[in-house]
């Protein structure tokens, strides 16, 4: 059987397989694709037609990929990656910001007084107007994993570890409280009584990219819930069942609801810097080197070539907590 050769449109069925399979199926990724579900399936199908391949079942068990299809799917990430590194090089060759940018943002910050990421990308917009800004957002250790291997030019975030080689520098702070719900029994409590040993008696809110590292200071206690986003670990805090931090600007408005209680907050309250991560040689593209600047600049900072590496196992990573 001859070996299929690969075309742009191949390219292009290749990308949709890859966001069906980070979505975890069809029906997810017709949201992010914005197309419909029979014309999703249709390409599907036309891909493996192409490969000469099953690539994944799907039907009343769930989505599943096959054995060829995992292999796919990692090869097809390989090749897109090339593809738009490619892309960013060849427009990095002109003079003029063009290309895409691809940024990551931790959740839940657009509240922060401190953030002034709206202010940084206003100023990218107006320099690069014809630059693609790609903006996701993610929990931080993922979007460390993303810098890292280079599917995102620059993320912004309080990072649970630093990854050697890349670039950091802080930006601002955000401050964390420690918070109950309306019917949990700390609620009331004064903040005198609410000591680590009481602590300990209730179900404690995980994140999970810092693992154990939430209840080391609540040596013992048990993990009540995981969560990977401030939002779902409100929710559950909300419900009254359960302790955990959020940002106090996040956690603002239920506090003045009275929905929310931060607890003994010189004990339990801690700061989180935030940093600006991104590898030294992606400020060769004239449009990353811009949107550094302007995160930088917005931000108070000096501009690319005065960052700081931060150090495997410094205080910065130590003290960061989100």
């Amino acid at each position: 059987m001859p070996r299929p050769s690969l075309d742009p449109a191949d390219l292009r069925l290749l990308k949709v397989f890859v966001q069906v399979v980070d979505a975890g199926g069809f029906a997810s990724a017709e949201v992010v694709l914005g197309i419909s579900l029979s014309t999703i399936s249709s390409q599907i199908k036309t891909l493996e037609t192409r490969l000469g391949l099953s690539l994944c079942r799907r039907g009343r068990a769930g989505f599943a990929l096959t054995e060829a299809g995992e292999a796919v799917y990692a090869e097809a990430r390989q090749l897109i990656a090339a593809s738009e590194t490619f892309s960013s090089r060849v427009a990095g060759l002109r003079d003029r910001l063009a290309g895409p940018v691809r940024v990551g943002l931790v959740d839940s910050t657009v509240t922060d007084p401190n953030s002034h990421m709206v202010r940084a990308f206003a100023d990218y917009a107006r320099i690069a107007p014809d630059s693609e800004i790609r903006l996701v957002s993610n929990p931080p250790d993922q979007l460390l994993r993303d810098v890292t291997d280079q599917e995102l030019d620059v993320a912004v975030g309080s990072f649970p570890r630093l990854a050697l080689g890349l670039e950091y520098v802080d930006i601002y702070d955000e401050r964390h409280h420690f918070y109950c719900g309306r019917e949990h029994p700390l609620f009331g409590a004064p903040d005198a009584a609410i000591d680590f040993d009481e602590v300990r008696k209730y179900r404690l809110i995980a994140r999970r990219y810092w693992g154990s590292r939430d209840i080391k200071v609540f040596a013992g206690n048990r993990i009540g819930a995981t969560v990977a986003a401030m939002e779902p670990e409100a929710i559950l805090i909300l419900t009254g069942r359960f302790l955990g931090y959020l940002p106090t600007h996040f956690a603002a408005t239920w506090v003045t609801q009275g929905l929310l209680r931060d607890l003994a907050p010189a004990r339990f309250g801690y700061t989180a810097p935030f940093q600006i991560t991104y590898w030294a040689d992606r400020l060769k593209l004239p449009r990353v080197a811009a949107l550094v600047s302007a995160i930088l600049t917005a931000h108070g900072k000096p501009p690319p070539g005065q960052s700081v590496r931060g150090p495997i196992g410094s205080q910065a990573a130590g003290s960061s907590r989100r």
